[in-house]
């Protein structure tokens, strides 16, 4: 099978997320990185894709670059990957699918609401595939936990709880490091902080596990360090249409806690617990039962969490595998096999409604406001 051709925008050196996405796309020899606009200085950007290996013509300065130098090729990329800051990705996004590339974009989708729908509208017209890189909901027992709720395993679902908390930004001397200052700030982040970071993670892993949408939600935002315009905690709780009920934490400032992702999903007849740091296993209550610990890779799973594994029991199925996941079903799209698994962008824009209407409710005081975007209502 000949490799699919892949390109990507942003992720250069010294980037949080780039290395997993070289790492992840290129795993399981089912992609080919050959073109790059990596940084936003333009002789950095070449220079570093020369170094990853890319030919120099297709080592570019800026995107608008790429998107002129790839569209005609015979050869032109299969997939664009938009690892760029925040306030980017919409025009990034929205170039690349209205020129019929295949694109998955970095969380969150866009900055508003109004760009989301356009993004998802684009997407419904077009036969190119816009995924959103919501990684965490390609862990196999994440995957796992998702079956088991499809197939009635714990009965009906009555509540979620899930929070994405660390303290990795709660030293208030380290404030103006550039790495964490553009998180709080507007003008580079948009209207939230930690939710829109961290928190709409843990609300579209609620949604993905139940099958279930946000519908309505009550937030409450702090910025516990002063210097900062954006909250660095929330608090939220939802309902969703099928009314489970979901309670969501998110926080930059919990210092001891070091990634800090997980849910918990409660059900009928029992329930599920998942965390990040311990992705292996899935922790599994039948109502009157004892607690079992469900392994990835071991026996009985369901087919999703069995075609998601990749290495050997007992060994622990790492962050890159997750995006790398996400890799293996975009390019099982791409060949035109359905992988429902995906994060499209229908989820992009839900997220970015959920984060308005969390904004909106904090400023009013924890009020209950429709989170459903416009175009879903």
């Amino acid at each position: 099978m000949a490799k699919l051709k892949w390109g990507m925008i942003g992720g250069g050196e010294g980037s949080q997320i780039g290395p997993a996405h070289r790492l992840g796309a290129l795993a399981d020899g089912r992609f080919e990185f050959v073109a790059g606009a990596l940084d936003h200085r333009p002789d950095v950007g070449r220079e570093y894709a020369q170094r990853l290996g890319l030919a120099a013509d297709r080592a570019y300065g800026d995107w608008q670059e790429m998107l002129a130098g790839e569209k005609d090729r015979s050869d032109r990329i299969n997939l664009v990957t938009v690892a760029t800051p925040n306030s980017t990705h919409f025009e990034i996004t929205k170039a690349f699918l209205e020129a019929g590339f295949n694109v998955l974009c970095e969380k969150p989708m866009t900055m508003t609401v109004e760009e989301g729908e356009e993004i998802q509208k684009i997407a419904a017209k077009s036969d190119a595939i816009c995924a959103v890189n919501y990684c965490y909901s390609a862990y196999p027992m994440v995957r796992q936990a998702r079956d088991m709720v499809r197939l009635g395993e714990i009965g009906k679902v009555r509540l979620v709880v899930t929070n994405f908390s660390h303290g990795h930004h709660g030293d208030a001397t380290d404030a103006d490091n550039p790495r964490v200052r553009w998180r709080y700030d507007p003008a580079m982040a948009g209207v939230s902080g930690q939710f829109a970071d961290c928190g709409i993670h843990a609300l579209h892993m609620a949604s993905f596990i139940v099958g279930d949408e946000v519908e309505t939600l009550s937030a409450d935002f702090a910025s516990t360090i002063p210097s900062r315009e954006l909250e660095d905690d929330a608090m939220v709780n939802f309902r969703m249409s099928g009314g489970t009920v979901g309670r969501l934490w998110t926080s930059s400032v919990a210092i001891g806690r070091q990634h800090g992702f997980e849910i918990q999903i409660f059900g009928e007849t029992g329930g599920l617990r998942w965390a990040s740091e311990q992705p292996n296993q899935l922790i599994y209550t039948p109502v009157g039962g004892r607690t079992q610990i469900i392994e990835k890779g071991e026996g009985g799973l369901h087919p999703d969490a069995q075609r998601l594994s990749r290495v050997a029991i007992a060994h622990p199925e790492g962050f890159p595998l997750a995006v790398a996941n996400i890799y293996c079903d975009l390019a099982d799209a791409i060949a035109g096999e359905t992988r429902d698994g995906l994060p499209t962008a229908e989820a992009g824009l839900r997220s970015m409604a959920a984060v308005h209407a969390a904004v909106r409710s904090a400023k009013e005081n924890g009020a209950w406001v429709d989170a459903r975007p416009p175009m879903f209502r």
